[in-house]
C-alpha cells in the first residue's frame, strides 16, 4: 500500500498535497466550514495543471439528457429517493444535484419524514459525471455554485433521518453523499473507491468531512492516495457503512 501512495505522491504531487494540508486541518469546527475549506482547495486545483491536463486529454461525450434523473416516491411517512441514470451507473451532474437537493427539500419541510436513498441499475453511484468536470466559467465561480448546492450539507441537516442503501460502484461522490447519513446499508457487492486525486483533484463532494469523521484522518488518507478498491466488508471494518445487507 505504501508503494501505491508514494506512486500517487509522485504523479499528481501538487493535488497530493493540498490533500495533505487539508486533512491537517481537520477536525473542522463544523461541516459547514469543512465543506467550504474542501471546496476552496477543490477550486484551486480545477485551475491547476494536473487537472487541467486530465480535462485537456478526456473526451467530452454529448448525452441527450435523462428524463427522471431522481425518482421520488412517498409511502406514508418514508420518502424514496432513487437515483435513475443507470446507463452512466448514477454519475452525479448537474440535473440529478438539482432534483436531489429538491426532493431532500422535501424532507426537510416535514420533520416526521424517514428518507431513504437508492440508486437504480448495476450500481449505486459511480461518481461525479466527468464530462461535466470543469465546465463552469471558473474556479471561483465553481466555489460559490458548489457551497450553494451542496447536497452534503443537505443530507447532514437531517442525518438522523436518512438512510443509504448502497451496492455496486460507490465511488467518489458516491461514497462521500451516504458518509454523511445516520445510516449506510451496503450490499455484498458494494465497491467503494476515492479515484479523484488520480484527475488531479481531491474529494469534492464532502468527503474529507463526512468520510474522515466516520474512519479517522488515517483511514481518509489510505483510501484516498492509494486509490485502492475496498469491498462492503472493509468498508464495515472501518466504519465507513454500518451493515451489509445479506441476500
Amino acid at each position: 500500500m505504501d508503494a501505491a501512495i508514494d506512486e500517487t505522491r509522485r504523479r499528481w504531487p501538487l493535488a497530493s498535497a493540498a490533500f495533505d494540508a487539508l486533512l491537517d486541518r481537520t477536525p473542522f469546527a463544523s461541516i459547514e466550514e469543512g465543506l467550504v475549506e474542501e471546496s476552496l482547495v477543490y477550486s484551486q486545483l480545477q485551475g491547476g495543471p494536473e487537472f487541467q491536463a486530465w480535462r485537456a486529454a478526456t473526451p467530452v461525450t454529448q448525452r441527450i439528457p435523462d428524463a427522471e434523473p431522481v425518482a421520488t416516491t412517498r409511502s406514508e411517512n418514508t420518502l424514496h429517493i432513487t437515483l435513475n441514470r443507470p446507463d452512466v451507473r448514477n454519475a452525479l451532474n448537474v440535473a440529478v444535484r438539482d432534483a436531489w437537493l429538491d426532493a431532500l427539500a422535501v424532507a426537510h419541510a416535514d420533520p416526521l419524514l424517514e428518507v431513504v436513498v437508492t440508486g437504480n441499475g448495476p450500481s449505486f453511484c459511480a461518481g461525479g459525471d466527468l464530462d461535466e468536470f470543469g465546465t463552469f466559467p471558473s474556479p471561483g465561480e465553481a466555489h460559490a455554485i458548489r457551497i450553494r448546492t451542496s447536497i452534503g450539507a443537505a443530507i447532514a441537516r437531517i442525518a438522523d433521518r436518512v438512510t443509504f442503501r448502497l451496492h455496486g460502484a460507490c465511488y467518489g461522490s458516491g461514497i462521500e453523499l451516504p458518509a454523511f447519513a445516520h445510516r449506510v446499508i451496503a450490499a455484498a457487492d458494494t465497491r467503494i473507491a476515492l479515484p479523484e486525486i488520480g484527475i488531479g483533484l481531491i474529494p469534492g463532494a464532502g468527503g474529507t468531512v463526512s468520510i474522515t469523521n466516520r474512519i479517522g484522518v488515517d483511514r481518509m488518507r489510505l483510501l484516498t492516495l492509494s486509490r485502492q478498491v475496498i469491498d462492503a466488508e472493509t468498508a464495515l471494518a472501518w466504519g465507513l457503512i454500518d451493515e451489509i445487507e445479506i441476500g
